[in-house]
């Protein structure tokens, strides 16, 4: 039941945004030099890598890390990609992802290929073995503002608790984070 609801949402989710794609890929490249998609290598499934599609939201030639670990990440976002990624924009082709079995909308976010202590942790805690998701239970709880420990020990009450319902109401909080643009974490959702 969640691949056939991944599969039918995150087409029509792409029909639906198709101009809006359209429109993002203009002012990317009207705003900085660059690829209006960003490729990544993050982890899938039972750990294996894949390419995780992105808007370009910073400069071309940013390091390859997660962005709280940049000592200044703000230097590297572009005008345009502030905006972006305010309204999670910068996450729509991953609905590609979503189409290609790679990710489901709902589930652990994707490590980068390089972030060694998050994938052991998700190993050891059998999360390594879900489909990384365009959002997640740890997303709406803090994302980039909690550490590893807690990201994890999210990720694990979402594994322990999977179910439609719960997925369901991680996209109803997801879309009440993105729609208010005050950034994914207002305040720490009850599990009840």
């Amino acid at each position: 039941m969640k691949r056939l609801f991944d599969i039918i949402s995150s087409a029509l989710a792409v029909l639906l945004f198709l101009p809006v794609f359209f429109i993002i890929a203009i002012l990317i490249k009207a705003d900085s030099k660059g690829p209006i998609l960003f490729c990544q290598r993050r982890v899938g499934v039972n750990d294996k890598e894949f390419m995780m599609y992105k808007f370009r939201s910073m400069t071309a030639g940013t390091p390859e890390v997660a962005t709280d670990q940049l000592s200044n990440s703000q230097a590297y976002i572009t005008n345009v990609g502030y905006y972006l990624r305010k309204y999670s924009l910068d996450e729509l082709p991953q609905l590609i992802n979503i189409l290609k079995g790679e990710m489901s909308v709902v589930g652990p976010r994707p490590a980068l290929y390089n972030q060694y202590e998050l994938r052991e942790m998700r190993n050891k805690q059998g999360i390594s073995a879900l489909r990384p998701g365009l959002t997640g239970w740890a997303q709406i709880n803090g994302r980039d503002e909690i550490g590893l420990g807690e990201k994890v020990a999210f990720d694990e009450q979402y594994r322990l608790r999977q179910s439609f319902y719960f997925d369901m109401k991680i996209i109803v909080y997801t879309f009440a984070s993105v729609f208010s643009g005050s950034g994914v974490k207002v305040k720490t959702f009850s599990l009840k």
